[in-house]
């Protein structure tokens, strides 16, 4: 089709603006109108409507219309060749996860080949040596330090740290000799260990641009009020939840040559998928401001594009979770430019930045081993039996403790701890570090995660859109409503929405997520807010606008805004996992599908499904 003849011409177009006139390639927006007619072609006929769940095509049959539509989707089959041969487990758990922010590790192969390897060395040994029992894990440890002592003493960095921060530091597309790294539990201690750190004054301010409720950005906004900075929101404009770009460039802009104080983006929404310009960033910037940059949305090798390569944010937060589909757990790291690290404040001591260590050694393959490291003093590990890094170290004296008396044993003990800690500050060179997660990305590359993105995010979009309750086929009550961005081809893969019944009553999103958990579907559910509606749109206002609690219960703090359910999708993301989303939806046009749910959950369980 000519509309996917210019996809990456017009994909170049959209994130390197300096090269938009170098080849006589057509109009950017005469292309996104061909894609918006493709994807409308995807349906079979094109513009269906469906009123029945029984009426949807098989998987197959739509998956061949989905592709004569794309017909470049062909191009991004290593994704699915990778899934099928590193994330076995996605199909045989028959799961669709949809849930899932941030970048992954390592592999689900490569964790199962780990854990047979342990296995093995253990059927031929009473007791597997250190190497192969703490070569297969690694432990997160609080570090009861300050973010501005962590960033200018440092501290002692094991062999493992050091490879998992050189190799993170490369696939975010930065430089050690421009960034420094912190790791963090998780992304509310980054945010809040920065904004304790932050030099806020009375005239500072902290300006966030997220359309959703954001649990890291209230803990950093608490913390900057208590300082004393000014906190401020941008709005976005109903119904496209779009950049109130007046009123954001008003709060921008500067009048004096002072400073601002931080301006915190994230460039799209992992809510919504609207996409913002990183021209923001550059507006604030030389405006006075410091700008973190939250990518913890951002798509895989995202941080390869145009604009982010030639703008260097003063701060960068990003989340990295170990296995897709199988251990959502992990950390997030915090970069912080070199050059504005003396002008962070000293702030006092704070649980949040985190330690990467190898772990003791497999407790459960030697009893003796399990009574000595308990009554140890180690600091207290967070993440446990994370099997994913191999070490090499040494640890041949493990079968001597076998026969040694208990004094013997204890004396021995001493000189094995001893050799833990000196296996913890091995040096990068000693240590073997594979992330497959990130060397998948690597092999993917960015056209190819971003154009297998967008053609299943928008597949799914006029999917959703084209299911309407039996009664209402004549402009009536739609099934699914989508907040913000709906089909386009310059948006993000993630999707807000809700779905409705046949009288126009919202389901709840949190027992819409509940009953897609047990069809073994995993979505989330968000909070959007800071949403602007014109004198046009006060009925929708009414209609969209819920009081609801956010925060913390006990204060009993509320704020006006959407309760929605997203979905987020990634680089393993396939086609019959937006199928099968389209098709548990579609279970809502059944009037009766959540009573009979009810009942269904009932008769397995002997138990009331809470509603």
């Amino acid at each position: 089709m000519a509309s996917d003849a210019c996809f990456n011409a017009c994909y170049c177009c959209s994130r390197n603006p300096s090269k938009q006139h170098s080849t006589p390639h057509r109009p950017a927006v005469a292309c996104c109108h061909e894609f918006a007619a493709a994807t409308a072609s995807s349906l079979v006929p094109a513009n269906t409507q469906f009123t029945n769940h029984e009426s949807l095509p098989p998987c197959a049959e739509m998956f061949s219309r989905f592709r004569h539509a794309y017909p470049h989707y062909y191009k991004t089959n290593l994704a699915d060749e990778i899934r099928s041969r590193e994330y076995y487990n996605l199909a045989g758990s028959n799961r669709v996860c949809l849930d899932y922010i941030g970048h992954g590790l390592f592999s689900y192969s490569q964790q199962q080949g780990n854990h047979h390897l342990t296995q093995d060395i253990a059927s031929t040994s009473a007791s597997p040596p250190l190497s192969a029992a703490a070569g297969l894990f690694f432990d997160i440890l609080y570090k009861p330090v300050s973010l501005n002592s962590q960033l200018l003493y440092g501290g002692t960095e094991s062999g493992l740290e050091a490879c998992i921060r050189k190799r993170i530091i490369k696939y975010m597309n930065l430089s050690e000799d421009d960034y420094s790294v912190v790791f963090t539990a998780n992304q509310s201690s980054a945010f809040r260990l920065l904004a304790d750190a932050y030099p806020f004054q009375a005239t500072n301010s902290l300006l966030t641009v997220y359309d959703y409720q954001n649990e890291a950005v209230e803990a950093m906004a608490e913390s900057s009020k208590a300082r004393g900075a000014r906190v401020l929101s941008a709005e976005f404009s109903w119904p496209n939840l779009r950049v109130n770009s007046r009123k954001l460039r008003k709060m921008v802009v500067s009048k004096g040559t002072r400073k601002r104080g931080l301006f915190v983006f994230p460039l799209q929404s992992r809510v919504s998928g609207t996409r913002y310009s990183y021209q923001w960033m550059n507006l604030a910037h030389d405006n006075g401001w410091h700008v973190l940059l939250d990518a913890s949305a951002l798509g895989a090798k995202d941080m390869e594009t145009l604009g982010l390569s030639l703008f260097q944010p003063h701060f960068l937060i990003c989340s990295f979770f170990k296995v897709f589909g199988e251990n959502p757990s992990g950390f997030c790291v915090l970069f912080v430019k070199k050059s504005i690290i003396p002008e962070l404040e000293k702030s006092p001591t704070s649980i949040g930045i985190v330690s990467l260590v190898p772990p003791s050694p497999d407790k459960e393959s030697d009893p003796a081993e399990t009574s000595s490291s308990s009554s140890s003093s180690s600091p207290i590990s967070v993440q446990e039996n994370s099997k994913f890094l191999s070490t090499k170290q040494s640890g041949e004296d493990e079968e001597e403790k076998k026969q040694l008396s208990l004094w013997e044993f204890l004396k021995l003990e001493k000189v094995l701890e001893s050799r833990r800690l000196k296996n913890a500050n091995l040096s990068s060179e000693e240590i073997i570090t594979e992330c497959r997660g990130l060397d998948h990305a690597d092999k993917l590359g960015l056209v190819v995660i971003s154009n297998r993105a967008r053609y299943l995010v928008n597949w799914l979009i006029n999917a959703l859109l084209s299911l309407r309750h039996p009664r209402s086929e004549n402009g009536g009550v739609s099934l699914v409503q989508i907040y913000g961005t709906k089909v386009r081809f310059d948006r993000g893969p993630a999707i807000a929405f809700n779905v409705f019944d046949w009288k126009g009553q919202k389901i709840p999103p949190a027992l819409a997520q509940k009953l897609a958990d047990r069809h073994n579907i995993s979505v989330s559910c968000a909070f959007l807010n800071h949403i602007g509606f014109s004198e046009l749109y006060d009925e929708e206002k009414r209609k969209a606008a819920e009081i609801i609690l956010v925060g913390d219960n006990k204060r009993g703090t509320s704020s006006s805004g959407i309760s929605v359910i997203t979905v987020s999708l990634g680089l393993l993301t396939n086609f019959e996992d937006m199928y099968r989303l389209w098709s548990f939806v579609s279970r809502f046009l059944d009037a009766d599908f959540v009573e009979k749910e009810r009942w269904r959950y009932m008769a397995l369980n002997q138990t009331t499904l809470e509603l």
